[in-house]
């Protein structure tokens, strides 16, 4: 048996160390349940008056073999997040991430994330009708976050894979921050293999901006993600495959 458990930098204190110290100590942990299915759960914890964010992972993954091959979801989450904060993309705080492993096969993990205070996720407002929504002033900056966090991750090459608005939250700070969240299923791509995913994130904003936003706020965020204040030849192909991408599938 073999763990390796960090807690990040600013996070080592004593109240923290005892609820947070070990990965023994994380599994034992019990709070509110804010998610969960036979891979994994989600419990909130308050631990000096700041709450935080445990998700905990029993396997590798639904299929079996991700055990013994590959990278296991919660690592590549932590991984992930810790890449785009060296990018420049806003995430939650990190305080701690390890996992166990037995015989060499995978057996149990765990992310642990500071709460975003005031924060809630795109979706959420989607389904709501949010008012902020039609609001000049409120949409503007959210936009050109979201465009700037995904044309960023692109150039790096980097596809998110589940690029849902749930996935996005924002804050309610004036002006609004976005922050980017669960990304166990991005990673690295190259040649067709990219341009599909790329594909697919842009077509994941918009299979919800589509309903909620006009026209003119959805090609405001494809402009602001092309870095440009026109449509160009170029640009035009990629557009129609975005607004394609899930007709004959919703």
């Amino acid at each position: 048996m073999t763990q390796h458990w960090r807690l990040c930098p600013g996070y080592d204190t004593p109240a923290l160390r005892e609820a947070f110290g070990s990965l023994d100590a994380v599994f034992a942990l019990e709070g509110e349940r804010i998610t969960g299915d036979p891979l994994s759960e989600v419990l909130r914890v308050t631990v000096d008056g700041t709450r935080y964010y445990v998700k905990r992972y029993h396997r590798a993954a639904k299929n079996p073999l991700r055990s013994w091959v590959g990278r296991p979801r919660i690592q590549a989450e932590w991984e992930n997040l810790l890449t785009f904060q060296a990018w420049g993309i806003r995430t939650a705080d990190i305080a701690g991430y390890g996992l166990e492993r037995r015989a060499g096969t995978f057996f149990r993990g765990a992310l642990i994330t500071k709460e975003i205070p005031g924060s809630i996720d795109l979706a959420q407002l989607a389904n709501a009708r949010d008012p902020r929504l039609h609001d000049r002033n409120w949409l503007m900056p959210v936009i050109r976050q979201v465009a700037a966090a995904t044309r960023t991750m692109h150039e790096h090459r980097f596809a998110h894979n589940d690029l849902k608005w749930r996935n996005l939250l924002v804050d309610d700070g004036t002006p609004p921050l976005v922050y980017l969240i669960d990304c166990p299923a991005g990673g690295s791509w190259s040649g067709a293999m990219l341009r599909r995913r790329v594909m697919k994130d842009l077509a994941c904003l918009d299979k919800v901006a589509h309903h909620v936003l006009s026209r003119t706020w959805r090609l405001r965020f494809f402009l602001a993600y092309r870095g440009r204040d026109r449509l160009t030849a170029d640009d035009k192909p990629l557009l129609r495959q975005v607004l394609a991408y899930f007709e004959g599938r919703e």
